[in-house]
């Protein structure tokens, strides 16, 4: 009776402490949030300010730019092609500036000014334009320059439009959700067609809803899956005493503690990563999911050894943190509607979610001495996803190669990638864990 008794108090305790725990780690989420959301406008306002007296005069403009040595005879023609100092050429004289110095300047960037001369229909070509092509100020974004030629003197907006179909509407209020900037909304709305669908997050949560399924089927539970005696003998998931079985890292997505850790996940798959993809691509958005994934395991192995890991939470918070840290960056920009409610509502079910793992990683194992999955995945996705997610979302139709953060930060996740392998090798054996029995 004393034993029972004990045990009950014990596992009170836990669950008390586990929910302490997760309400912290909520509290401090969003005292972050607020902390970071002013200093995000503010220097979004600053930013608006100084880009505003630095646009007023295309002839200060010109005086602020510093020339590289191979675009130097191009821009001072360009300046005896503009006697009055209008801030335009003309395109015959712009084509003939080409024609001279085309042989001084990159090849990409002469089609690309060929090109912006072609589209411009009001016979002139801001020079401001020019400079920026020719200065990298806006380094990769050659299409949206063509773009915007075309729309220099269009100043409506993409939500005035009329008369749009239902998938033009449904394109246009993806833009919105996405984009910050007007003008890649713009390109984005023009240019998309659909081809190829966003397949990478479809057929991922097609897969994991299909082995949730036949899990459930074979086990005969579909709440708390996780509860079962047969559930780590799964080959998919990751269990410390397997750890050198290598797809296990990655495979087990497929797997989730129960119906409701996979319906939070899809939710968040289908409502933040198809859209994204729509606008990225598969190739990037992929990359994003898989890194989360991928760093989340390993962050168990390295953070918490002794525990499995199962879900695709790791993948899904990077896409997640990713999205959230765009907009709060560039929110005066970002046009979508509701977005601090919407916000607000996406950070306390991720609170949520994360503190039911908490809860579940500490609560007694039905199966001792093998605890419950690890909650590390989640935190492993979000770093993922506020550092190079966040340089991939930021770069819309712009080479990733160019940034430099973005080798900053690729290199500190193949250092951490590289240090959890070894670790993996070697630590485990050195600390003489004593680890669950294989399943």
């Amino acid at each position: 009776m004393l034993e029972m008794a004990l045990n009950h108090l014990v596992i009170s305790l836990l669950e008390y402490t586990s929910t302490v725990y997760s309400m912290l780690m909520s509290l401090l989420l969003y005292l972050l949030f607020l902390l970071f959301l002013p200093l995000c406008i503010a220097s979004q306002h600053w930013k608006a300010l100084f880009d505003q007296r630095a646009s007023c005069s295309c002839r200060q403009a010109r005086k602020g730019e510093e020339s590289s040595r191979n675009e130097a005879p191009a821009r001072k023609q360009a300046e005896t092609f503009d006697p009055d100092n209008t801030g335009y050429i003309s395109t015959e004289k712009f084509r003939s500036l080409l024609q001279r110095h085309g042989s001084e300047l990159d090849p990409h960037k002469l089609e690309v000014l060929l090109a912006l001369a072609d589209s411009n229909s009001e016979g002139r070509i801001c020079y401001q334009d020019f400079v920026n092509l020719m200065s990298n100020k806006r380094s990769n974004s050659f299409r949206q320059a063509i773009l915007q030629g075309n729309r220099r003197l269009c100043s409506k907006a993409l939500l005035e439009e009329t008369g749009l179909s239902l998938s033009q509407r449904l394109i246009r209020h993806v833009a919105y959700e996405t984009l910050p900037r007007e003008i890649d909304r713009k390109w984005y709305y023009d240019s998309y067609t659909c081809c190829p669908p966003p397949w990478f997050m479809i057929t991922i949560t097609i897969v994991e809803v299909a082995f949730f399924l036949y899990n459930g089927v074979v086990l005969d539970r579909f709440v708390l899956q996780v509860t079962h005696p047969l559930y780590l003998k799964n080959t998919l998931l990751y269990h410390p005493q397997l750890r050198a079985q290598a797809w296990r890292y990655l495979t087990y997505i497929f797997m989730h503690a129960g119906i409701e850790h996979l319906g939070l996940n899809v939710v968040l798959q289908l409502l933040v990563g198809v859209p994204l993809e729509m606008v990225h691509g598969a190739a990037r958005i992929s990359f994003v999911y898989v890194a989360g994934v991928v760093a989340g395991s390993l962050a168990v192995s390295v953070a918490d050894m002794t525990a499995p890991v199962v879900g695709s939470s790791g993948g899904v918070y990077a896409l997640v943190s990713a999205h959230l840290a765009n907009i709060v960056m560039n929110w005066s920009g970002m046009k979508c509607q509701f977005k601090l409610l919407r916000m607000a509502v996406a950070l306390i079910c991720m609170s949520f979610e994360f503190g039911r793992a908490v809860w579940l990683r500490f609560h007694p194992s039905a199966y001792p001495p093998c605890p419950h999955p690890s909650f590390m995945a989640h935190l492993g996705g979000v770093m993922v996803g506020i550092t190079l997610g966040v340089i991939i979302l930021r770069n819309y139709e712009q080479r990733l190669q160019d940034q430099t953060l973005w080798w900053i930060f690729l290199s500190i996740y193949v250092i951490f990638v590289l240090f959890a392998i070894f670790w993996n090798i070697f630590a485990y054996s050195l600390l003489d864990l004593k680890l669950p029995p294989p399943p």
